[in-house]
């Protein structure tokens, strides 16, 4: 038996053996994207009738989101990539602490289940330690007649009096846009949105909610208008394909080297991480639904490479391109402007032989001409993806645990990577031995 970890879920853990260095060479077909399909399963809850969902990933974090929806009285079910929501037995209005603990995204119910309910509760938000905080998505939803209380590690939310109102976000948060687009999508009243995040992902949300009978305009901008409805209907609806899926897989072939074929993923969604690994020496052709590769494995360092919301550098994507070029011939430097804590994988890469200094919220990292393999733990999830990419570009054996995280948003990626010619397998971590006296 596998040892069980509180902070995974209780599932029984893995961990990856990699041999490097080794080059990827091969086709990867990219899955729909985590980031778009968890909001809309939450919007799911404010449909009438049954919704299907085509072109979404087998995950961790989609797993959690479909299990929250069967504690709240929807049911669920898995056909390949399709999932069929049925939400007419929705009837509870509080989120298991178990379940909400599992991941960040878990607070986009809040504003789901105040618009079904006129209150919601949640356990805080748990998943990568990243510091996000919901501030905005409190103060935004106050400004609308929504009262919290906080207490003991639970937040309740209950619709005191539903306003009309102008929000402006001080920032353009992902979540907070997405709860005030969930939160408004039902009832009489007119919602102006100024400041609003731009991403893919979300304008995705807003195409659901469309299908689905939704006032929803400004897809795709800063000012949104939401005027609210008196219900929604189910929907069909295919997600997105994944951007940050597609940018791990393209930053893993351009630092290990070789020809990798993406297929089913849009290239116009990634343009700055495209920009900047044609920067560091890589070939990259791109077609409708197709982007095909070429790295000789050794890069040219970067200019300096500053995370912004959309349509900027992804913050989701710093550490995969930090990963990238560890071995490049010079220096590059990456200030994160999102998340306080998107350095947790530094550590974790100096084990390797990286080079890499942090001050505040700029890390400068110097090429090395060789890493080596070493015993490594993921502390979130695209810094597990970023230590997976080094790992096959060291010398020797490394060893990666903390795997939960991984798989939170990458589907089967073991078998991709062997499928690309890696060297990789996972293997059980042994039970502690317990001397019962």
């Amino acid at each position: 038996m596998g040892r069980n970890y509180p902070e995974c879920g209780g599932m029984k853990m893995k961990k990856l053996l990699v041999a490097g260095p080794t080059r990827l060479s091969g086709t990867v077909r990219i899955h729909g994207a985590k980031n778009s399909v968890l909001p809309i399963l939450a919007a799911c809850c404010l449909c009438c009738s049954p919704c299907v969902l085509h072109n979404c990933p087998d995950i961790a974090d989609v797993r959690t989101a479909l299990a929250i929806l069967e504690s709240l009285g929807c049911k669920a079910r898995r056909e390949g990539s399709t999932l069929c929501i049925d939400p007419t037995g929705l009837d509870r209005h509080c989120v298991e602490p178990r379940l909400a603990g599992k991941m960040r995204s878990s607070v986009l119910f809040l504003g789901a289940l105040l618009a079904r309910f006129s209150q919601a509760e949640l356990a805080l938000p748990g998943g990568c330690p990243l510091g996000d905080p919901i501030d905005l998505h409190v103060k935004a939803l106050s400004q609308l007649g929504v009262r919290f209380c906080f207490e003991e590690g639970r937040m309740r939310a209950v619709w005191h009096k539903r306003l009309d109102g102008d929000i402006r976000l001080p920032l353009p948060s992902v979540g907070a846009t997405e709860n005030l687009l969930l939160a408004c999508a039902l009832g009489k009243r007119t919602v102006n949105i100024t400041g609003a995040a731009r991403e893919p992902e979300i304008a995705d949300l807003i195409g659901f909610l469309r299908a689905a009978g939704a006032d929803i305009s400004g897809a795709g901008t800063s000012s949104l208008q939401i005027c609210g409805v008196s219900r929604l209907h189910g929907a069909t609806y295919t997600i997105l394909p994944d951007r940050i899926e597609t940018a791990t897989y393209l930053c893993m072939a351009a630092g290990c080297g070789g020809e990798t074929e993406l297929l089913r993923c849009d290239a116009r969604l990634l343009l700055p991480v495209i920009e900047r690994l044609r920067e560091a020496g890589c070939e990259i052709s791109a077609d409708a639904d197709r982007i095909v590769l070429r790295s000789s494995g050794r890069l040219l360092p970067l200019l300096p490479v500053s995370t912004a919301p959309y349509p900027g550098f992804p913050t989701d994507a710093q550490a995969l391109l930090m990963a990238a070029v560890l071995k490049a011939a010079g220096g590059s430097e990456f200030r994160e402007t999102i998340f306080e804590r998107r350095f947790l994988h530094v550590p974790e890469l100096r084990k390797l032989g990286a080079d890499i200094q942090v001050a505040g919220s700029t890390a400068r990292v110097r090429g090395v001409r060789q890493l080596h393999g070493a015993k490594l733990r993921a502390e979130d999830l695209r810094g597990a993806a970023a230590l997976l990419t080094a790992s096959m570009m060291a010398e020797g054996e490394s060893e990666l645990t903390g795997l939960c995280h991984l798989l939170r948003g990458y589907e089967k990626p073991e078998q991709n990577l062997k499928n690309l010619g890696a060297s990789i397998k996972s293997v059980d971590i042994p039970a502690p031995f317990v001397y019962n006296t």
